[in-house]
C-alpha cells in the first residue's frame, strides 16, 4: 500500500533548531543554539511548595478539565501584568491561554491564512514562526530591517506591492534571533503604516522582560487604536519553560476565533499547569525573580562579547543585544555557517546557522548565538573555539589575510 501524506507536507522540515539540540545534549558540549534559560535559576523549591499547596486546597479542580479560554484568575493577572509592563490595555476577557508561545503561532496563524497568502516580516526572523505558519503554504515577503527595526518606508512599498497581504509577523523587543530592539520611533510609525492597510499584526514578545540595559519601549499593542494588533506573550523565558503556559491577548472578535480552533486542537491548557503559575504568583514576586535573572543574563551576555571581542578574526560583525537571549554574527560573503557548524561540532561547540532565519533563503554567512544558557567559563572556552574554527574556514576560503586588522 503506498502511504500519501497532505499536501502540506512536501513543504515541511524538522526544525533545525530542534534537531541541533539533539547534539547538544551531550555534556562536553558548549551549546549557545538553544534558546534555553538558565535552569540554576528555576524557583525549584517555591513552585514545589506553590504545587503542594494547589493538590491541598483544589486538587480535584487541578486533575479535571478546565475551559478552553484559561483560568479566570490566571486571565486576570496576565492582563495585569500586560497592562503594567506592555503598556496595553488588555481586559483578562481578551486572554487566552495557550500551550506554550508556539500553539499561540499555530492558532493565529490557522486563523488568518490560507494558502497562498503574503506574510510580511522582519529579514530574519523567528524561525518557530516559520516552521508554525508553514502548514498553511503562505507566501513570505521578507521586509528590510536594521538595528532600529523594520523600515517603515520599505514596509510601505511591500504592503503597496502586496495589497491583499495577510499578516505581519513581528518581535520588536529583543527581537529572535538578532536580539535587536525596535527604537521607539519606528513603532510609531510602523502602527501608522499598519493603519493605513487592511492587514493584521502578529506582535511577538517573549523576551521584552529581560531588559539588560536602557529604557523600556511601549508594546506595538499599547499603540493599537484598531484591534490589528494580536500580542503574543509567555512565562517561558521569566519562569519555568517546561509548564508550558503562554498567552494569546487581542480583540475579542479573534479571541472568539481563537478559542474554536484551540478547542479543536487541545480542548484546554493543562490545568493543573495553570493553578501552579496562578498560585505562584499569588504567593510570590514574579518581577522580583526577574530580578534576579536579569543581572545574570547581564553577565554573561558581557561575557560573550568580550570573549568576541577579544577572540574573533577581523572580518566578523556582531550585535549588541540591550536584552533577551540571543546575539547574531554576520562572516565574510563567501562564508557558510552550516559548514562551519559542523567543523564546530567536531570542536564540542554549537549554534544556529543564521540561513534557517530567512524564509526565501540566502543569508548562509550569519548564525545566532545564545547566551543565557552557558555559565562564564563555557561561554569563554565555546567562544575561543568558535573563534578558532571561524579563523579556519576563513584560511580555507582565502579571505583570512584579505581582511584588515582592525586598528
Amino acid at each position: 500500500m503506498t502511504t500519501r501524506f497532505a499536501r502540506r507536507m512536501e513543504a515541511l522540515k524538522a526544525s533545525e533548531i530542534r534537531e541541533i539540540l539533539k547534539v547538544t545534549q551531550r555534556p562536553e558540549v558548549i551549546s549557545f543554539a538553544g534558546g534555553l534559560p538558565a535552569p540554576e535559576l528555576f524557583p525549584v523549591r517555591r513552585l514545589a511548595a506553590a504545587t503542594q499547596e494547589v493538590f491541598e486546597e483544589e486538587g480535584t479542580r487541578a486533575l479535571q478539565y478546565s475551559t478552553t479560554e484559561g483560568h479566570p484568575p490566571l486571565r486576570r493577572k496576565i492582563a495585569e501584568r500586560m497592562n503594567a509592563s506592555w503598556g496595553a490595555q488588555v481586559t483578562p476577557e481578551q486572554v487566552l491561554v495557550t500551550s506554550g508561545s508556539q500553539q499561540g503561532l499555530d492558532l493565529t496563524g490557522k486563523l488568518f491564512l490560507d494558502e497562498g497568502d503574503v506574510v510580511l516580516c522582519e529579514s530574519p526572523t523567528y524561525l518557530g514562526a516559520l516552521s508554525a505558519w508553514n502548514v498553511m503554504r503562505p507566501r513570505w515577503v521578507e521586509v528590510a530591517t536594521d538595528d532600529d527595526g523594520m523600515d517603515p518606508a520599505a514596509l510601505e512599498s511591500k504592503l503597496r506591492a502586496h495589497p491583499n497581504a495577510k499578516a505581519i509577523y513581528v518581535i520588536p523587543t529583543f527581537q529572535n534571533p538578532s536580539g535587536r530592539t525596535w527604537s521607539l520611533e519606528r513603532r510609531r510609525r510602523f502602527m501608522e503604516v499598519v493603519e493605513r492597510h487592511d492587514v493584521w499584526v502578529v506582535e511577538d514578545n517573549p523576551y521584552g522582560e529581560l531588559r539588560l540595559e536602557g529604557e523600556s519601549v511601549p508594546s506595538l499593542k499599547s499603540f493599537d487604536t484598531k484591534g490589528r494588533v494580536v500580542a503574543l506573550g509567555t512565562f517561558s523565558k521569566v519562569f519555568c519553560p517546561g509548564l508550558r503556559i503562554a498567552w494569546v491577548a487581542a480583540d475579542l472578535s479573534v479571541i472568539e476565533k481563537l478559542v474554536i480552533l484551540k478547542q479543536g486542537a487541545d480542548l484546554q491548557t493543562a490545568t493543573l499547569s495553570q493553578l501552579q503559575v496562578n498560585r505562584y504568583l499569588e504567593e510570590n514576586d514574579l518581577d522580583a525573580d526577574i530580578a534576579k535573572i536579569i543581572p545574570v543574563y547581564r553577565e554573561r551576555r558581557d561575557a560573550m562579547l568580550s570573549a568576541l571581542e577579544q577572540e574573533m578574526p577581523p572580518g566578523v560583525r556582531w550585535t549588541r543585544p540591550q536584552g533577551g537571549l540571543f546575539l547574531w554574527m554576520t562572516l565574510p560573503a563567501n562564508l557558510n555557517a552550516r559548514t562551519l557548524l559542523d567543523e564546530c561540532v567536531r570542536q564540542n561547540v554549537a549554534f544556529v546557522p543564521g540561513g534557517a532565519f530567512f524564509p526565501n533563503g540566502g543569508n548562509e554567512n550569519t548564525l545566532r548565538l545564545n547566551y543565557s544558557n552557558m555559565p562564564i567559563e563555557r561561554i569563554r572556552e565555546g567562544v575561543k573555539r568558535l573563534a578558532a574554527s571561524v579563523a579556519k574556514e576563513m584560511e580555507r576560503a582565502g579571505v583570512l589575510e584579505e581582511v584588515p586588522a582592525t586598528p
